[in-house]
């Protein structure tokens, strides 16, 4: 994990009950966290913006705000770190640029072969056709 640092204005908690297994607690303790923050105050470089826009997908609004629900643990100070570990570690992979694609060609021989290749089964092909019997 890096040691990026958060601007807290541009981050905004809320508190909300979680879903799923925890009995009776669940329905009382708001102990899942809603993590918004809000993308253009980050100070990306475009590529990286564009990145974390493909990256984020469904979780990233029209306004540019990005949501993070996190409630896998059962206290909000767990859920609060996951969710800023999470935020964390997709702002990282957002500023990992794409390995350059190397441009390739088929040599003289693999071209020739693929000729060959191509004669010897167009002339099997012709042999199919009608016979003459002329």
């Amino acid at each position: 994990m890096s040691s990026r640092a958060l601007p807290e204005h541009a981050l905004e908690e809320k508190f909300v009950t979680a879903s799923g297994p925890g009995g009776q607690n669940v329905n009382k303790v708001a102990s899942a966290v809603q993590l918004r923050v809000n993308t253009y105050a980050l100070g990306l470089s475009p590529d990286s913006f564009r990145r974390l826009r493909t990256l984020a997908g469904s979780r990233m609004t029209a306004g540019g705000v990005l949501v993070i629900q996190a409630q896998r643990f059962r206290t909000q100070e767990a859920n609060r770190e996951d969710a800023r570990a999470r935020l964390i570690a997709l702002l990282d992979k957002a500023d990992e640029r794409d390995a350059r694609r190397v441009k390739t060609k088929p040599s003289k021989a693999a071209k020739a072969r693929r000729v060959d290749t191509k004669k010897a089964r167009s002339g099997i092909k012709a042999g199919r056709g009608r016979v003459n019997l002329d």
